[in-house]
């Protein structure tokens, strides 16, 4: 395993352990990160109410791919990277009793508090399964629509997960994702000096890296559209496709 793939797990190991405590000296949209830029802030005051506090303080997303997903009764959605399960909850209610929520990460203490967020929000349609977003756990073809939130950046093998999205994903299948991307003309090393790879900046694509490799992929009606600035021409991003 890779040393950054090991910074990934523990910072997400310690805001686990720090929103199971209820508090990490901050707010909401703060917490467990220096900007806010990053959190609870995406999700309006509906959303967050019907979630645990603990799964908004877990949050370390840049977006609400929920939002965006245009989730539907009866569909089965997976989270890539669901943390403390705050997606995963309300993509569970979106989809209702005869739909599923998956939620997939590699870290046990996040899955652990994101068992325990789900079983408080009394969502019964949720599996937690531990692995990587570039070895997902499921059969081909197995879900309508992939969400992830602020963790696609994070993978240092991002060809790999876009294959495996491409692979779960029935035929008609969508992509609903929040993520931090790259204006085109800045090189990896420039967007290395805007922040770290832990701190989702340095292992973003640019928007034209991300569509090639969706594409590249079998993906169709590619769309990614910035929605705010997180650094100096890094952008929070709402990326959308179609598997055909």
């Amino acid at each position: 395993m890779s040393d950054l793939r090991e910074q990934v797990r523990d910072r997400y190991a310690e805001a686990a352990k720090l929103a199971s405590g209820g508090s990490c000296g901050c707010g909401p949209a703060a917490c467990c990160d220096e900007d806010a830029d990053y959190g609870a802030a995406h999700y309006d005051a509906l959303a967050l109410a019907e979630v645990p506090d603990a799964a908004a303080l877990a949050s370390l997303g840049c977006g609400n791919p929920t939002a965006v997903a245009e989730l539907r009764e009866g569909e089965t959605v997976l989270d890539l990277g669901s943390g403390g399960g705050i997606d995963v909850i309300l993509s569970a209610k979106r989809v209702g009793g005869s739909g599923k929520a998956y939620g997939l990460d590699m870290t046990d203490e996040m899955l652990e508090l994101a068992r325990r967020n789900a079983a408080e929000a009394g969502v019964g349609n949720v599996e937690f399964l531990k692995g990587l977003i570039e070895e997902v756990p499921l059969p081909d073809s197995s879900v309508d629509v992939v969400i992830s939130n602020c963790v696609i950046n994070l993978s240092t093998e991002k060809p790999r997960v876009f294959d495996e999205m491409f692979r779960v994903l029935r035929s008609g299948g969508r992509l609903g994702i929040s993520d931090i991307v790259a204006a085109d003309d800045l090189t990896p090393a420039e967007r290395a000096e805007r922040g770290s790879f832990v701190g989702c900046i340095a292992g973003a694509l640019s928007f034209g890296e991300y569509e090639a490799g969706l594409r590249r992929a079998g993906f169709v009606d590619v769309r990614i559209e910035p929605t705010y600035e997180a650094a100096d021409r890094m952008f929070g991003a709402i990326v959308q496709a179609v598997k055909p």
